[in-house]
């Protein structure tokens, strides 16, 4: 049996399992996906070396035994850094490389018999979402981004890619750290790519966000119940759409959007989360991934929780 999995610091909240175990029995794979708490300094070791870990469950695992995996808070941007130097882009499609060259991230890799392969499906799962569950066309429009860490970066790299280009990103962080980090990967940054994107202090907030179409929050916050909201509900505007990638909940966001802006115009990152996982699993296994199956896992163990 082939075994899959997350690896973070925590994991335990993650919902991948339900909808990655559901797929595999779906397509009639013998394989499952697993939990791993890897903290951050035994990410190189798990990555290049076949270091011992234990899942959330207590079985214990070699590491160069999980076949795919996924990747979330904290280890995106350092598994890139990781990988992509000990890996080059060499044979990775247009697209793929893009993503993970502009995002600075890295959220899906494959173990082959000669190394890693590696992409970013929070991409694709963001542009898709955007798409089909938000009804928003992106072109040429303004966009404010709260949050720019690796899910932040996602988004950033999904509205920039060819026909999809948009006219500005403003981008705004509380995190100093964070924003000293995006400023440092977007500087290397293709100059087309990088006149479209404005750093804001909190200050500016509500004077860009009446310049935009669309707002996006890529932050933790709204991920705890009773969080509160990324920005006044004051400054939600009808010619406004709202997407938080928060998935566990209906965020204080989402709600005050879908007042404010109108119940079409605002949601949550159920759609982006169900289809970057589609698509990591397609990268892992080369099949169309069973999209219903997926979601009604994800849906369950959502209700359960």
């Amino acid at each position: 049996m082939k075994i899959y999995g997350l690896i973070g610091y925590p994991v335990k909240h993650s919902l991948s399992a339900a909808m990655h175990n559901a797929a595999f029995k779906e397509l009639g794979i013998e394989a499952e996906y697993r939990l791993f708490e890897i903290p951050p300094e035994k990410l190189e070791g798990f990555l290049l070396e076949n270091i011992k870990v234990e899942d959330t469950q207590g079985k214990i695992f070699y590491s160069q035994d999980i076949a795919g995996f996924n990747i979330t808070i904290p280890h995106k941007i350092k598994t890139k850094e990781i990988l992509t130097k000990k890996f080059p882009y060499a044979g990775i499609a247009e697209d793929l490389s893009h993503y993970v060259k502009i995002s600075g991230a890295v959220n899906t890799v494959k173990r082959l018999h000669n190394g890693l392969d590696y992409c970013n499906t929070d991409v694709s799962g963001f542009w898709e979402s955007l798409r089909e569950d938000l009804k928003f066309d992106a072109r040429n429009k303004n966009v404010l981004l709260v949050g720019c860490g690796g899910a932040g970066r996602a988004v950033i790299a999904a509205l920039t890619w060819k026909m999809q280009t948009v006219n500005k990103i403003y981008i705004f962080d509380n995190n100093l750290k964070t924003i000293r980090s995006a400023k440092e990967h977007f500087g290397n940054a293709p100059v087309l790519l990088r006149e479209k994107l404005e750093f804001i202090s909190c200050k500016e907030i509500p004077e860009k966000i009446q310049q935009c179409q669309l707002l996006v929050n890529a932050s933790p916050i709204g991920m705890k119940e009773g969080d509160p909201s990324v920005v006044d509900k004051n400054l939600l505007h009808k010619d406004l759409y709202v997407y938080d990638v928060v998935y566990n909940r209906m965020t204080q966001l989402v709600r005050d959007a879908q007042e404010a802006c109108g119940e079409e115009k605002a949601c949550r990152g159920l759609g982006m989360f169900l289809y970057q996982g589609e698509r990591a699993l397609e990268f892992w296994i080369g099949r169309h991934a069973p999209s219903e199956a997926m979601r009604k896992a994800l849906e369950e163990a959502l209700n359960k929780k």
